[in-house]
């Protein structure tokens, strides 16, 4: 029989998600704040997405666990889905593999964590597989038996994000969650001179607006509509931007696309208008901007739910849709600006230290599930959002 390595020189597994690049993002920031002695296998479809990672970090690509190859049996396709899972396809090649590499490495390394950033199935697998699992905590409608299953089994929940931002039905897990506001911001925002005067924008007032990238993007029309309303502001987009054959795109309106200089743009704006992905939304709250909030399309309705969210804790001015027209968009921009708490956004954004106190607590939950360390209760080990 193998002997492993003791359980503080044992691997972290690391499942990441590849849509959009938040998963990524976070990711990076934890197992770099991890210790150097601790290895740590990353599990994704791409291995593009990543900034640098540190020494004993490594990636394996795994087939897409949801893209299909065009040699799928149509037949298997029809089987129903049950209730404990969310993509489960039958029939798929590249599943199979996924799945099998992971649980090689289960069987091979006996990781002491499985981190899992995002996959119901993959959480079920490693707790069948008899590795413990943290699974990263989104928001969303997850009421399903799939994700009740994923979150019940979990040693411990990461939430990438303010305890003001739970949502009320996860009150049954707060002895297992670990907030960590600010995890995946990978640098201070800058101030908004200093921004301002890397992108050249002078003293124009600029409203921004940003569309992640694991979707299709705003629509442009409506920002036409806004640009025209406001003549004497600059609106500028960057990320995707859904172009319509019928917008009257004035000349105050300008796409910049795809930007390495994201935390540049927020940080200059005046105000922000954008969807509710994780970094996005980390960025704007520690720039602390006047903000309106409209979800893209998730499963699960995650952006709609972290809207209400950022809503309800005085963040953000949450829209179900852009608006339809200038005066409607002068009313909610009023209210955009009347509502705007700074002190609020910038004590809900977190702290530099997010990656560092997340990747402890991981180290000591880890000890403790394998006899390391005194059995200590969740809520003992310092969540910063409760301090």
């Amino acid at each position: 029989m193998r002997d492993f390595a003791p359980p503080d020189l044992r691997p972290f597994g690391y499942f990441v998600h590849h849509q959009g690049r938040g998963h990524a993002e976070r990711c990076a920031a934890l197992v770099n704040a991890l210790p150097e002695a601790r290895p740590v296998r990353i599990f994704c479809a791409r291995d593009d997405i990543f900034p640098p990672l540190r020494p004993n970090v490594t990636i394996t690509r795994i087939p897409s666990l949801f893209e299909p190859t065009g040699q799928e049996p149509a037949g298997a396709a029809l089987l129903d889905t049950p209730e404990t899972m969310h993509c489960a396809p039958v029939g798929w090649r590249g599943i199979r593999r996924a799945m099998g590499q992971m649980a090689a490495f289960f069987m091979a390394e006996a990781p002491a964590l499985m981190i899992v950033d995002v996959s119901a199935e993959v959480a079920q697998l490693a707790r069948l597989c008899s590795v413990p699992h943290v699974k990263i905590l989104q928001h969303g409608d997850r009421t399903d038996p799939g994700h009740r299953a994923a979150y019940d089994s979990a040693a411990g929940l990461l939430a990438p994000f303010h305890s003001a931002l739970d949502q009320p039905e996860w009150a049954g897990w707060a002895d297992r969650t670990y907030h960590a506001p600010g995890l995946g911001l990978r640098t201070r925002m800058p101030s908004q001179d200093a921004a301002r005067q890397r992108l050249g924008l002078g003293g124009a007032t600029v409203a921004l607006v940003v569309s992640g990238q694991g979707g299709n993007g705003l629509a442009e029309a409506p920002l036409g509509v806004a640009a025209r309303g406001f003549p004497q502001m600059r609106w500028i987009t960057i990320g995707e931007v859904q172009r319509d054959w019928h917008a009257t795109v004035p000349p105050n309106l300008e796409h910049r696309g795809w930007v390495d200089t994201a935390s540049d743009h927020i940080a200059a704006a005046d105000v922000v208008v954008s969807s509710t992905g994780n970094t996005t939304c980390a960025q704007v709250l520690s720039a602390a901007r006047p903000w309106i909030v409209v979800p893209e399309w998730r499963y699960f309705d995650e952006q709609v739910e972290k809207a209400r969210a950022l809503d309800s804790a005085g963040a953000a001015l949450h829209l179900p849709h852009l608006p339809g027209s200038a005066h409607r968009w002068r009313r909610v921009m009023h209210q955009a600006m009347d509502r705007h708490d700074p002190d609020r956004q910038r004590a809900l954004a977190g702290n530099p230290d997010a990656a560092t106190d997340a990747a402890s607590w991981l180290e000591r939950l880890s000890a403790r599930l394998w006899d390391m360390a005194p059995d200590l209760q969740h809520h003992d080990q310092k969540d910063p959002t409760h301090a």
